[in-house]
């Protein structure tokens, strides 16, 4: 019997390198989530703002019961303009999948006013300039623009929610207060903030924009953190005191969004929460 002879071909060589993918043929890199790229690209911004003069005294206890009043009443001007923003942006296809009840913060801000004013803590109400700027921002861009709604939202809300239960507790120690005084700084209807900020960033890493109007979003970020700022360096000038940004203080309000350092002061927009126009801001209004 004949044998026939196999041809096997050549031998494998097992040192060989396998040549490098052609560039239209490689993997694209991942892009980089937007959430990412917000916090990356605005931490300057919050990071001026935590540092602000005014929240570091406030957090040391060197502030007066006065000053904490003072702060939340301006507060109570951007978040009753910020809410009423949310009324028309629920029904948006985009911004209103970022609104929520769960973080209305407009009540319980007026609850502890009530509480360390009294009945008559409407009188107390008077505006800075810097509020009053920030107030218009919020009726003008934020009512008008979806971007911009959705960066007022995350900067003070994720700010809120980074930071608000260490505020809270800092401020019953330092100043004798009980929980009915700072339900402001309590989410009673978060009991996971991480998860829901986990959440929120999924939500903005799926925006369906290009990239123009992130671009926007990250603009009005960092002004609004720049608001922010003007507005704690005013109310340091009330107290006859330089506002500059103190290295060492603890975070104030809008920390950042995305940091584990305290979050300030922050009521976020909620579909349901301000009814009716906006009343206008003390000592001059704000429109």
């Amino acid at each position: 019997m004949t044998s026939t002879a196999v041809t096997t071909g050549p031998a494998i060589d097992a040192t060989t390198t396998a040549p490098a993918l052609e560039p239209d043929l490689a993997v694209p890199p991942s892009p980089v989530p937007f959430s990412e790229l917000l916090r990356t690209r605005t931490r300057s911004g919050h990071g001026t703002s935590s540092r602000a003069g005014f929240m570091a005294d406030l957090m040391r206890g060197t502030c007066s019961r006065d000053d904490l009043v003072r702060l939340l009443a301006q507060y109570w001007h951007v978040y009753r303009a910020l809410e009423q923003a949310a009324v028309g942006a629920a029904a948006h296809p985009v911004a209103g999948a970022f609104v929520t009840d769960r973080l209305t913060r407009l009540p319980s801000l007026e609850a502890d006013l009530e509480h360390l004013v009294g009945p008559a803590w409407r009188d107390r109400l008077e505006a800075v300039p810097a509020t009053i700027e920030y107030v218009g921002r919020l009726r003008g861009a934020a009512v008008s623009s979806p971007t911009a709604f959705v960066a007022h939202h995350y900067t003070r809300y994720l700010g809120d929610l980074s930071g608000g239960q260490h505020i809270g507790r800092a401020l019953r120690q330092r100043y004798g207060l009980p929980d009915e005084a700072t339900t402001f700084f309590a989410f009673d209807d978060v009991p996971d903030p991480t998860a829901f900020k986990d959440e929120y960033r999924a939500r903005l890493d799926s925006l369906p924009w290009g990239e123009a109007d992130e671009e926007a979003v990250v603009t009005e970020v960092l002004h609004a953190y720049d608001l922010n700022t003007r507005l704690l360096a005013e109310l340091d000038a009330e107290r006859g005191l330089d506002a500059g940004p103190d290295p060492g203080a603890a975070a104030g309000p809008v920390a950042g969004p995305d940091s584990g350092a305290a979050a300030g002061p922050a009521a976020g927009p909620d579909s349901g929460a301000a009814a009716g126009p906006a009343a206008p801001v003390a000592s001059g209004g704000a429109s």
